[in-house]
C-alpha cells in the first residue's frame, strides 16, 4: 500500500479566553485573520503565515487525492455530460417581451435575451461569458428590467464575498453607465416610472443594513439614505409586490419581520410601517388594490395563516383571517395576482399548490402523485395573467417545468430537463423511509438508488442533511447523484429537525435549546438505514455544508463509530466562537437560531457541550474531507481550518483527514458551472474512496 503524505501541521498558539466565569484555551485562534474584513476584499493581504497553512493543507489535499485524478475526471466527464451546455429557460412574459437565461455550448455563465413576446428575433442582454474573462471568480447576482424595459440592472460579485456592484445598462445602446454603485447586497427594485432605483447597502461587517434611492443618470455619492436599520440584530432587503404597485422593505432576523412600503407610483414617499417587529412574530406581504394580503404567524398559527387588512390602515389591530391556521399544514409562500392567488403548502412532508379565485373564494389543488417529489413555484413577471408556472421532479423524475391556466386548470409541459447521456427513469428507485428517533418522533428519509443495488447491507451510502433555519431538503432530480447510484451507492436524504419537513414545530424542534436533536435525528437515519439492511455503518459517508456542516462535526464527535467518512463543505464548526464574536457579519441576526452564549449563560452552555470545534477529542474518527472558502462571509475560513487544526493533533488513529481552502471563492464554492462540478467530483471520488470503490 502506498504511503500516505505527511500532513501539515498548524502550529499551536494558546489564546486565553473566559465567559461567564468559565476558563477556556483556543490554541488556533491566531489562524483568524485581524484584517479579515480587508481579505474579503483583497484575499491577497492575507497574512503569510495563515497563507501558508492554508497552502500546505491545500497541496497535502492535492497530493493525497492525486490517485484518484483519473476517477474525477470521469466523474467529472459524467457530470459534464449530463447537462445540456446549450440550455435555454422558458421566457417569462413581461409586457412587449419575453425574458429568459440561457447557457452557451462550453459557456460557465449565464447570458440573459430578451425576445418579441409573440416571437421574433432575440436580443442578448447580458452575456456572461464575456463579462467574466479573466476573472478567476465571477457571479452575477440580481438581474432585472426597468418597468419602461429600456434599462437592465445587473450586479456582479468577482471576489466570491458577496459584496457586489451594482450597474444600469441602457437597453437601447447596450452600454453600461458611466458609474458604478458598490458594496450592494447584490438586488434593487425599480420606482414604476423607472426614474429611480432602490438598493442596500452592506455594512463594514458584511450586514445589509441601509436602503438608498439612486436617480437613474446621476452620480450614485448624491444617493438618498431612505431607511436605517440601526440594530446589529436584524437585515434588511428590499423587493415589490407581484402587483408592481409597492416597494417592500423587510426587515428580519430568523424569527421575527417588520415591513415598511413604499408606493411605487411615488418613490419620493417616506417608508410606511405596516406593524411594528414583535419578537417571534413573522410575517410577509403582497397587495391587491387596496388590500394586504399578509402571511403570518401571528397569535398560535404556528404553521401560518393568510390576513387581510386596508392598506391605508395595515395594523395589526385592522388584520383579518382569510386563510386560517391549519396545524400541520405549513404555509410557505403566497403570491397575489388580479383575478386569484396562489399558495405554496406543505403538509405531511409534501409540498401542493392551492389556487383561490378571489372573485368566489373557490379554491382548487395542483395534484400530483409520486410518493416523495419536488415542487417549485415561479411568480413570473405579470400580475394581470390566468397562467402560473411551477417545476415538479423527483429523485427519479427529471425537472419538469409547467405552464398552468387557473381558470381552464390545463397543465402544458413546457420544459423538461434534458440528460445528453441518457436517463432512464425506471432504473432507479425512489423511497420515502420514516426512521424511530429515541424520543419517539420519526425521521422521514428520502432515498434514490440503482434498482440492481442490492439491499442486504453491503451497499455503500452517501446520507446527507442540513437541518437548520427551518429550510427543508427537497427530493428533487440531481443529475450528480446519478454517478454514485451508478457505482452502487444508496444516496439518501436525512428530513432532521431544524427544517421545515413536517411544519413550523420541526424547526422549532431542531433550534436554540433543542439543537442537538438535528444530530440525534441524522444519527437515526443512519441506524435505521443499517437496521433496514441498505447500508452497514463502516460504509456510510456523511454530507453537509454551511450549518450542515456542524451537523457534520456535531456526528463525528457523538458518534464517529457509525461513520466511514464525513463531507463537511463550508462548514460552520466553531459555534462558541462565532456566537461569542458580535463583530462577525452574520453573528447577532444568528442569536435566535442559537442562542446568545454573550448575554445567557445557559445559552453558553448548551452551544459549549456541541460546538464541533470544542468537543474534539482525542478518539477515532471517521475520514474527514473539509472543504472552505477565503472570502466566505457567511462561514467564514478559518473554521474549517481550526477544526482541521485541532482534529490533527487530538484524533487518535490514522483516519484520513484533509482540509481544501477555495482561495479564489467564497461560500459557494466555484462560480462557474463547470468548475462547481470538479468540486463535486472531488467530494465524490472521496465517498468512493472510503468505500472502498475508488
Amino acid at each position: 500500500m502506498k504511503t500516505r503524505p505527511t500532513p501539515p501541521r498548524a502550529q499551536a498558539r494558546p489564546t486565553a479566553l473566559e465567559t461567564h466565569g468559565i476558563s477556556r484555551q483556543d490554541e488556533y485562534a491566531w489562524l483568524r485573520a485581524d484584517n479579515w474584513q480587508e481579505v474579503m476584499r483583497d484575499p491577497s493581504v492575507l497574512a503569510d503565515d495563515i497563507r501558508a497553512y492554508l497552502e500546505a493543507e491545500n497541496a497535502y489535499q492535492q497530493a493525497v487525492m492525486a490517485p484518484t485524478q483519473d476517477l474525477q475526471d470521469t466523474l467529472f466527464a459524467e457530470m459534464r455530460g449530463r447537462i445540456k451546455e446549450d440550455d435555454s429557460s422558458v421566457p417569462s412574459p413581461d409586457g412587449p417581451y419575453a425574458y429568459g437565461v440561457k447557457y452557451e455550448t462550453g459557456g460557465q455563465q449565464p447570458i440573459f435575451f430578451r425576445t418579441p413576446r409573440e416571437g421574433g428575433a432575440e436580443t442578448v442582454l447580458l452575456h456572461g461569458d464575456k463579462e467574466a474573462e479573466g476573472k478567476a471568480y465571477f457571479k452575477i447576482g440580481a438581474v432585472s428590467q426597468s418597468p419602461d424595459h429600456k434599462l437592465l440592472a445587473w450586479a456582479v460579485d468577482d471576489k466570491g464575498s458577496e459584496y457586489f456592484s451594482f450597474q444600469l445598462r441602457d437597453l437601447g445602446t447596450g452600454k453600461d453607465m458611466g458609474y458604478r454603485i458598490e458594496d450592494t447586497g447584490g438586488g434593487g427594485v425599480f420606482s414604476k416610472d423607472s426614474k429611480y432605483m432602490f438598493y442596500i447597502r452592506l455594512d463594514a461587517n458584511h450586514r445589509p443594513s441601509k436602503l438608498f434611492r439612486h436617480e437613474i443618470g446621476t452620480d450614485p455619492t448624491g444617493d438618498v439614505l431612505v431607511y436605517e436599520e440601526k440594530d446589529p440584530g436584524f437585515f434588511m432587503g428590499v423587493g415589490k409586490t407581484q402587483s408592481g404597485d409597492t416597494i417592500l422593505i423587510d426587515i428580519h432576523d430568523h424569527e421575527t419581520s417588520e415591513v415598511w412600503m413604499i408606493p411605487a407610483d411615488q418613490p419620493l414617499s417616506p417608508p410606511v410601517l405596516i406593524a411594528p417587529r414583535d419578537t417571534s412574530v413573522e410575517y410577509s406581504v403582497e397587495d391587491h388594490g387596496d388590500t394586504l394580503y399578509i402571511l403570518t404567524n401571528l397569535g398560535d398559527a404556528e404553521d401560518f395563516k393568510i390576513v387581510t387588512a386596508p392598506k391605508a390602515t395595515p395594523g395589526r389591530e385592522f388584520w383579518k383571517d382569510l386563510i386560517p391556521h391549519k396545524p400541520g399544514c405549513l404555509i410557505l409562500s403566497l403570491t397575489v395576482y388580479k383575478t386569484f392567488m396562489t399558495r405554496l403548502e406543505r403538509e405531511n412532508g409534501l409540498p401542493r399548490i392551492v389556487i383561490r379565485r378571489l372573485a368566489d373564494n373557490v379554491e382548487h389543488e395542483v395534484a400530483f402523485d409520486e410518493e416523495a417529489y419536488s415542487l417549485g413555484m415561479g411568480d413570473g413577471y405579470e400580475f394581470d395573467t390566468q397562467t402560473i408556472r411551477f417545476s415538479y421532479s423527483s429523485m427519479t423524475t427529471p425537472s419538469q417545468t409547467f405552464d398552468y391556466n387557473v381558470e381552464t386548470r390545463e397543465r402544458v409541459l413546457r420544459k423538461e430537463q434534458e440528460v445528453p447521456s441518457g436517463h432512464t427513469a425506471d432504473d432507479y428507485v425512489t423511497r420515502r423511509l420514516q426512521a424511530p428517533a429515541a424520543d419517539g418522533e420519526t425521521v422521514p428519509i428520502s432515498l434514490f438508488y440503482h434498482k440492481d443495488t442490492p439491499l442486504d447491507g453491503s451497499a455503500p451510502c452517501l446520507l446527507y442533511g442540513y437541518g437548520s433555519y427551518g429550510i427543508s431538503i427537497p427530493a428533487s432530480f440531481n443529475t450528480n447523484a446519478l454517478s454514485l447510484a451508478n457505482r452502487g451507492f444508496v444516496y439518501a436524504i436525512a428530513h432532521i429537525r431544524g427544517g421545515k419537513d413536517k411544519g413550523f414545530r420541526w424547526y422549532k424542534a431542531g433550534r436554540r435549546e433543542h439543537k442537538k436533536n438535528t444530530f440525534t435525528d441524522f444519527i437515526a437515519a443512519a441506524d435505521h438505514l443499517v437496521a433496514e439492511h441498505f447500508t452497514a455503518y463502516d460504509k456510510i459517508i456523511a454530507q453537509g455544508g454551511s450549518a450542515g456542516g456542524m451537523l457534520m462535526g456535531a456526528i463525528s464527535n457523538i458518534a464517529p463509530e457509525k461513520f466511514a467518512g464525513i463531507i463537511a463543505e463550508v462548514p460552520f464548526v466553531d459555534v462558541l466562537n462565532t456566537m461569542l464574536d458580535d463583530t462577525l457579519p452574520l453573528t447577532p441576526p444568528e442569536w435566535p437560531e442559537w442562542g446568545n452564549p454573550i448575554t445567557d449563560k445557559a445559552a453558553y452552555e448548551y452551544i459549549a457541550s456541541y460546538s464541533p470545534y470544542d468537543n474534539v477529542e482525542a478518539k477515532a474518527y471517521p475520514a474527514i474531507l473539509a472543504v472552505g472558502g477565503l472570502t466566505d462571509p457567511r462561514v467564514t475560513y478559518w473554521e474549517p481550518a481550526k477544526w482541521v487544526a485541532k482534529l490533527r493533533e487530538t484524533k487518535t488513529g490514522d483516519s484520513l483527514l484533509m482540509l481544501k481552502t477555495n482561495m479564489d471563492a467564497g461560500h459557494g464554492g466555484a462560480s462557474g458551472r463547470f468548475d462547481r462540478l470538479k468540486e463535486v467530483a472531488l467530494n465524490q471520488a472521496f465517498a468512493l474512496m472510503v468505500a472502498g470503490k475508488a
